[in-house]
This record gives structure tokens, sequence and C-alpha cells, in this order.
């Protein structure tokens, strides 16, 4: 399964709209934004991009809470199961016991991808490029055997994305 990941969008909606694009035309089944989504317009693109999606509050989502009911909304920490796997959500990295095969979480606006513990710890950076002039996303497959992590990245006035790739063999915990 593809899972495409989001973080930190901030009010850049249309920065957002070029992570989601992107994830989508790449193959993503469902998608999980880490936190700090701030503007209405990008849940609605979340709500409509035909794939099923979780959204964790960040430190600058509480004006969000009046929708709570109309988007599929989280507080963190969130556990789900999604293709065989336990995940844990946050957008604070507060929780960083490896209690779930792949935490994802945000607010660094630092990409992450690290095994620890038989954990996959995953950033997917920043999509609003504020604390560096790159726009950031991700994609994780998980399949039974492997995590494979792929790291978008995209300068500012580009269209292209880089691409960034590491694997990891699970170990089931």
């Amino acid at each position: 399964m593809k899972i495409g990941i989001i973080s930190d969008t901030h009010s850049k909606v249309k920065k957002a709209k070029q992570a989601l694009d992107l994830l989508l035309g790449d193959g993503a089944e469902f998608i999980i934004h880490a936190g700090d989504i701030v503007e209405l317009e990008t849940l609605e693109m979340l709500k409509n991009c035909t794939k099923r999606y979780v959204a964790v509050y960040g430190n600058n989502d509480a004006h969000l809470l009046q929708h709570h009911n109309d988007y599929n909304l989280v507080k963190e920490p969130y556990y789900f199961k999604l293709a065989n796997t336990k995940f844990k959500l946050m957008h604070m990295p507060y929780y960083m016991k490896n209690d779930a095969e792949v935490i994802i979480f945000g607010h660094t606006h630092h990409f992450l991808s690290e095994m620890k513990g038989g954990s996959l710890f995953l950033n997917s950076g920043e999509v609003c490029a504020r604390k560096k002039p790159i726009s950031e996303c991700a994609m994780l497959e998980v399949t039974d055997e492997e995590f494979f992590v792929t790291h978008y990245t995209k300068e500012n006035k580009t269209d292209k994305f880089s691409i960034e790739s590491f694997s990891y063999k699970r170990t089931k915990q």
C-alpha cells in the first residue's frame, strides 16, 4: 500500500496542492497530514481528493476544532491500523517511544526517515517551505517484508520534484 504523507502546510495552499497532486499522481492510496494544516482549504483538498485520509491537529490548528465533524481530524497521539501495520500519528514529537511499527510526526519542519528498535520514525518535512527554500513531502510504501520511503523535495520557483529513496526491512512487533 502506498501512503502519501504531508505536514506543516501552514498557509501555503498552493504548495499543499502541488504536494498532494504529486503523491496522488504517484499512486498514493491513503493520505496522512501530520499537522499544522492551518487552512480550511487544505482540509477541503484532502476531503475531495477521492482517497481516504487522516489529519492530526497541529499546534497552529486550534481554530479548526469547529470543523472537527466535517473532516477526518484526530487528536495526538492517534493510533490506527492500515495495511496490516500499526501506526502512531502525531504533530508534536512528544510521544516518540516505539509503540507502533510506523511513527509519523511533523512540527520540526525537517525530514526524518529512521528505523529504530523495530519502528520506522518518519517526518515528511515541511510543505510550506518556511524554514528552508524547499517544499517537501513523502510516500511510504508498505509491503509484508519492507518499508519503502520516498522523500520528494522541490526548490522554490521550480516545478520539478527531486526524489531520494530509502528502504527498511520490517521486524514484526
